[in-house]
C-alpha cells in the first residue's frame, strides 16, 4: 500500500457558522487551522474562500490567494483549491481562485446533482442563526442543482491543463465515474486519475460500505486499478470515520474536515485538527503509515511548490 494521504477540508461552502463555533471563516483562522492540520498529519489542505466578515461563501480570488499564500508560508502541505464554489456561482466564478494561484491540485466535480442540506434548517430555525444570510442559504439548498455540465467540465479541464493543475476528481455517484470515462474517450482528460469518492451528500450516493465498494468496482472496470488513486469522504457523523477506516484498510486515502462533518464523536463538536488527529490514530492502530507532503507529491506526481503562483 501507498502511505496514507490525509486531506483536510477546512470550511467548504455548505457548512454554516451557526452549526459550529469551530468553523473557520476569517482568513487568518483558515490559515491557522491549515497549519495545525498539517502539523497533525494532513498532507493536503482543501480550501474554499469565505467572506471574513460574516462567513458566507465567496468566490473572491484575492481571498483564495491570501489563504494559499499564508499556508505556503508556514507549511509545505499541498494546497488544493476548490472549483466547487457555492450556490449562484458560474463556472468562471468557480475557477477564479485556481486560475490565479495555479496550485498543484484543484477539485474537478464530475456531474450535476441535487446537493442539499435543507434538513439542517429545522434545528436552527428553533435555535437561531448567527447571520442573516444563513437561513435562506441553507433552506435554498432544497431547490439547488449543483451544475456541472459537460460544457462546464470542458472549461474546467481546459483551464487546469493551461495552468498545469492536477485535477482532483470529485465523484458523488456512480454515474459521475461514467462521465469521467466519457471525457477520457473524448480526449478531454488523460489519466492517471486522482479521484475523491464523495459519499453521503443528500442527492448523491450513501456513505456506507456497499456504496464505496460499488464506486471502487466501477472505477476498476472503467479505468483499471493501476490507472487511478482514490480517496474517500464520508459526509456526516459517524460516516466520516466509517469511510475513513475503510480507506485505511483498503489502501485508499482519506479526507476529513468541517466541510464534511462537524462532530468528533456523538454530540461533541470537532475541530479541523482534531479530525485529522483521529484519522491518524485510526491509521496507527492499523499500522498504515502517514504520507508527508513530499510523499504525497510523489504518489500523485504533482508539480511541486516551486511551480505555483502564490
Amino acid at each position: 500500500m501507498d502511505k496514507l494521504i490525509i486531506t483536510s477540508a477546512l470550511t467548504g461552502a455548505i457548512t454554516v457558522p451557526s452549526q459550529s463555533e469551530h468553523l473557520p471563516f476569517r482568513t487568518e483562522d483558515i490559515i491557522g487551522d491549515a497549519i495545525k492540520c498539517a502539523e497533525a498529519g494532513a498532507a493536503s489542505i482543501h480550501i474554499h474562500a469565505r467572506n471574513p466578515e460574516n462567513g458566507a461563501p465567496s468566490s473572491d480570488p484575492e481571498i483564495v490567494y491570501q489563504i494559499a499564500k499564508g499556508i505556503k508560508a508556514n507549511t509545505d502541505a499541498v494546497v488544493c483549491i476548490t472549483t466547487g464554489g457555492g450556490m449562484g456561482m458560474t463556472p468562471q466564478d468557480r475557477l477564479r481562485g485556481a486560475a490565479l494561484c495555479k496550485p498543484e491540485l484543484a477539485s474537478f466535480n464530475l456531474g450535476s446533482m441535487n446537493f442539499s442540506m435543507h434538513p439542517v434548517a429545522k434545528r436552527f430555525n428553533k435555535l437561531g442563526w448567527n447571520s442573516d444570510w444563513e437561513k435562506d442559504y441553507v433552506e435554498g439548498t432544497k431547490n439547488f442543482i449543483f451544475s456541472n455540465t459537460f460544457g462546464s467540465m470542458e472549461i474546467f479541464a481546459e483551464t487546469m491543463k493551461e495552468h498545469n493543475i492536477r485535477p482532483e476528481f470529485e465523484a458523488y455517484d456512480v454515474g459521475h465515474l461514467h462521465n469521467l470515462h466519457f471525457l477520457v474517450k473524448q480526449g478531454i482528460i488523460e489519466g492517471p486519475f486522482w479521484i475523491q469518492f464523495v459519499l453521503g451528500v443528500l442527492g448523491g450516493i450513501t456513505a456506507e460500505p456497499r456504496s464505496l465498494m460499488m464506486m471502487i468496482d466501477t472505477a476498476d472496470r472503467l479505468f483499471g486499478a493501476e490507472n487511478y488513486k482514490w480517496s474517500v469522504i464520508g459526509v456526516g457523523y459517524p460516516m466520516e470515520f466509517h469511510m475513513a477506516s475503510m480507506g485505511v484498510i483498503m489502501g485508499g486515502h482519506v479526507r476529513v474536515g468541517l466541510e464534511d462533518n462537524i462532530f468528533i464523536r456523538r454530540r461533541e463538536l470537532a475541530t479541523n485538527p482534531g479530525l485529522v488527529e483521529k484519522v491518524v490514530r485510526i491509521a496507527n492502530e492499523m499500522e498504515r503509515e502517514i504520507a508527508t507532503p513530499a510523499e504525497a507529491r510523489e504518489i500523485l506526481n504533482l508539480k511541486g511548490l516551486d511551480n505555483v503562483d502564490f
